[in-house]
C-alpha cells in the first residue's frame, strides 16, 4: 500500500500507476447476495444448473458487482493521510471487456489520472483496471472520481 502524506504529495503522483490490490476470489455466495440486494436474479448469475449449459459454462458475476468491488480493492492500493473524508463522486466511464465467471480471481490496478481542486475539496480521477487471473482481457475498466476533503 502506498501512503501519501496529503493531497500535495498525491499531486506528485499524477500520471503514474499506483499499484495493485491483492487477488480476490468471486464466490457464488457473493453473487447470490448481490442478486438479493439488487433484485437482479437473472439465471446467468444465480441458476448454477442452467448456467452450466449456458454461454459461459457457469454462473457469472453481475457487472455492477464487479464495480462494487472497486472501493475495497482500491483501499488496498493507496491512501491519503490528513483527510476528513473521501467520498465517491461518480464514474466517467465503465466498460466490461470480459465476464467474471464465479470462482475467478480479480485484482485492481490503479492509475492516478488527474487532481482538480475546487471549493468543496479535490476531485481525484483514477483509472481502475480490474484484471482476471488467467485472462488477457480485463473484467472491468472504470474511470472513477473521488472527492478528497482535507
Amino acid at each position: 500500500m502506498r501512503t501519501f502524506a496529503g493531497i500535495s504529495e498525491l499531486e506528485e503522483a499524477v500520471g503514474t500507476h499506483l499499484g495493485y490490490s491483492d487477488w480476490l476470489q468471486v464466490t457464488q455466495g457473493q453473487v447470490d447476495r448481490f442478486a438479493a440486494a439488487t433484485g437482479d436474479h437473472q439465471w446467468i448469475h444465480v441458476d448454477e444448473q442452467r448456467a452450466a449449459n449456458g454461454p459461459f459454462g457457469t454462473t457469472i458475476a453481475h457487472g455492477f458487482l464487479t464495480v462494487s468491488l472497486i472501493p475495497p480493492l482500491v483501499w488496498q492500493v493507496y491512501k491519503v493521510d490528513g483527510l476528513t473524508m473521501s467520498i465517491n463522486y461518480g464514474s466517467e466511464k465503465v466498460r466490461f471487456p470480459s465476464v467474471v465467471r464465479v470462482g475467478s480471481r480479480l485484482r485492481a490496478g490503479v492509475e492516478l489520472r488527474e487532481l482538480t481542486t475546487g471549493a468543496s475539496g479535490t476531485r481525484c480521477r483514477t483509472r481502475i483496471t480490474i484484471e482476471r487471473a488467467g485472462s488477457d482481457k480485463p473484467a472491468c475498466v472504470a474511470e472513477t472520481l473521488s472527492l478528497l476533503v482535507p
